[in-house]
């Protein structure tokens, strides 16, 4: 199973972003709770953007800010300067051993324990 970080989430927004939809269709991920605030708050959201991502959010396994989402958020930062949200969609991707699907596949290539997929690099 995966879990989106919130730039694809923003990305599969767009109109012309179709085969990523189709990708998030076909796998079915799971999303943080933080991807929620992240992209739904985005301040650059057209109205359009605004209501698929209200949308998909109902329809998507949103997985909560838990409490072992949390410690391992913390040990991730302990490690390596990362920014808290970047700490809190590893933590979630770690604790429930998902595949993190992201573009910024570099932010998160140093925690070994994490598998990463970039889909702009394979269209599946």
């Amino acid at each position: 199973m995966m879990l989106l970080d919130s730039n694809i989430i923003i990305y599969a927004a767009q109109p012309e972003y179709g085969w990523l939809r189709e990708f998030i269709a076909k796998h079915e991920p799971a999303v943080s709770a933080l991807s929620y605030v992240e992209t739904l708050g985005y301040h650059r959201l057209t109205e359009l953007e605004r209501q698929l991502l209200e949308e998909f959010f109902v329809v998507s396994l949103v997985l909560p800010i838990s409490q072992p989402v949390l410690e391992q958020a913390v040990i991730l930062r302990q490690r390596r300067r990362m920014t808290l949200g970047d700490a809190i969609i590893a933590g979630t991707t770690l604790t429930h051993d998902l595949v993190l699907v992201t573009r910024n596949v570099e932010d998160f290539q140093w925690i070994e324990t994490l598998q990463l997929l970039n889909p702009f690099e394979k269209k599946s």
